[in-house]
């Protein structure tokens, strides 16, 4: 891999985490919180492409959990908002249908590998009890970063594209 697209990673991980930092909802029921990643690790994968979004999922995700005070988390962390990033990046590639299929198993992999986690780590009851928080923040991300991402294209006269 290139040092340019190692060092945009780095960067792009770097951002996420730190205005993922600046809202943490904590949910006591699952001992976990809610952040704004899941936008960044759209607007990234959409922009960049699959790879992109893979590492840029995983290393912000877990970066957060380590600096939010959730260690327990970031193993999960790291796959789970890793394949959430490869999925959006890889799908949005496609066609238009596929755009929309790719945003959708995106989210379900973040609310559906986070209701396993948190099965694993606090029972099945918090488990359950998970499902509408991630719900949201993977709801809200998808809905954010396609305007978002637009914004930007337009911004840059559409030079932004896969490099991935």
């Amino acid at each position: 891999m290139e040092i340019k697209k190692i060092s945009h990673y780095a960067i792009l991980s770097a951002l996420i985490t730190a205005i993922s930092l600046v809202v943490v909802i904590p949910i006591p029921g699952t001992n976990g919180i809610v952040t704004l990643c899941d936008v960044g690790i759209a607007v990234t994968a959409l922009l960049f492409g699959p790879i992109a979004g893979l590492f840029v999922g995983a290393i912000s995700g877990g970066f957060i959990d380590l600096l939010a005070g959730y260690p327990q988390w970031i193993f999960f962390s790291l796959v789970i908002h890793g394949l959430e990033g490869f999925m959006f990046g890889y799908f949005f590639q496609q066609k238009n249908v596929a755009k929309v299929l790719g945003l959708i198993l995106g989210a379900i992999i973040m609310v559906v590998g986070y209701a396993l986690a948190t099965n694993l780590l606090y029972g099945f009851g918090a488990g359950i009890a998970s499902i509408p928080s991630n719900f949201c923040q993977a709801g809200f991300g998808v809905i954010v970063a396609i305007p978002l991402v637009k914004i930007l294209k337009k911004a840059t006269g559409n030079r932004l594209k896969y490099n991935s």
